[in-house]
């Protein structure tokens, strides 16, 4: 019996949603299996929908794997509670949720979650910004949407390390430069923001960041526009095409490098089913500052 999985990722406009689905279908050619990915578009109903549709489908027709990306942070409990009715394993990705103990008690398939560590992102890009701004500052810091999880993890790693002489402006965004971009020209027309005396740009994710870099290309002119871009931008995420490759040209100062989860997901499950075993809960990867804090800093002052 071929094993056939359902990957659900929140949106087909952003870089790092891409990367999660390649690196699922390379994993999914390399393990032999068959892999249905679908987008929810950044809606928490039309994932509900989508998902609810491919577990109340006829038995030959029904996955055996429920992979998802939740776009709300409660990561639909109701719906994971009728895929494991229905014996369908339940794979939460890169958010961290508060049923899965529950499920896992009366499951008869695996569930468990494959999450980036997102409050040691935060943590790092805290590290970033303390690093570039040693003598403390005002940080314009645009954030995923309030009902993610991974959003309000990373702001509270942030926070955490974050020295009490910089602060924060905060702006929400729904991973997507295009979010990011109506978020700060919105932002730029207050007449609090002439006021903000921002030092540094930071975003959650590496398109939100360039979005804020082309909003204020866009709004700003003369010597406010060259100062605005003489500002060192951070981003998440760090793919090589995207992330590192805006770093190596300058256009972003940093960025922290997130693994793709969705393939470790995908060999956990595979290995579960095959041996007739549950995975761990909870299954974290690992992210990186790119540069290195120290490079960060030194290539900061070289510029100045």
């Amino acid at each position: 019996m071929k094993l056939n999985f359902l990957l659900s990722l929140t949106t087909d406009d952003n870089d790092y949603q891409f990367e999660q689905a390649a690196a699922a279908e390379q994993a999914a050619r390399r393990l032999d299996i068959s892999l249905q990915i679908i987008y929810a578009q950044n809606d928490v109903v039309n994932q509900s929908q989508q998902l609810l549709k491919a577990i109340q489908a006829g038995k030959e027709s029904r996955p055996h794997a429920i992979i998802f990306e939740p776009v709300s942070g409660t990561a639909l409990p109701q719906v994971a509670r009728q895929a494991v009715a229905a014996k369908i394993a339940w794979v939460v990705v890169n958010s961290d949720v508060d049923y899965l103990t529950e499920l896992r008690g009366n499951a008869g398939a695996p569930v468990f979650e494959v999450s980036s560590d997102h409050y040691e992102i935060g943590r790092i890009q805290g590290r970033q910004i303390a690093s570039l701004l040693p003598g403390g500052g005002n940080v314009l810091y645009i954030q995923g949407p309030s009902n993610s999880a991974a959003a309000q993890q990373r702001t509270a790693g942030m926070q955490e390390i974050k020295p009490a002489n910089i602060r924060a402006t905060v702006l929400k965004g729904q991973w997507t430069e295009a979010s990011s971009h109506h978020a700060v020209e919105s932002w730029l027309r207050l007449s609090t923001s002439q006021r903000a005396d921002i030092h540094l740009v930071a975003a959650q994710d590496d398109s939100m960041a360039m979005g804020a870099r082309k909003a204020i290309e866009k709004h700003t002119l003369g010597k406010e526009r060259e100062r605005w871009l003489s500002l060192p931008f951070l981003g998440c995420d760090g793919l090589p095409k995207t992330g590192q490759a805006w770093v190596k040209s300058g256009q972003l100062a940093g960025t922290v490098v997130i693994p793709p989860n969705t393939s470790l997901a995908l060999e956990k499950l595979v290995a579960a089913f095959n041996r007739n075993e549950q995975v761990p809960e909870r299954v974290l990867t690992v992210p990186a500052a790119y540069p290195p804090i120290n490079v960060l800093a030194s290539k900061q002052q070289a510029a100045q």
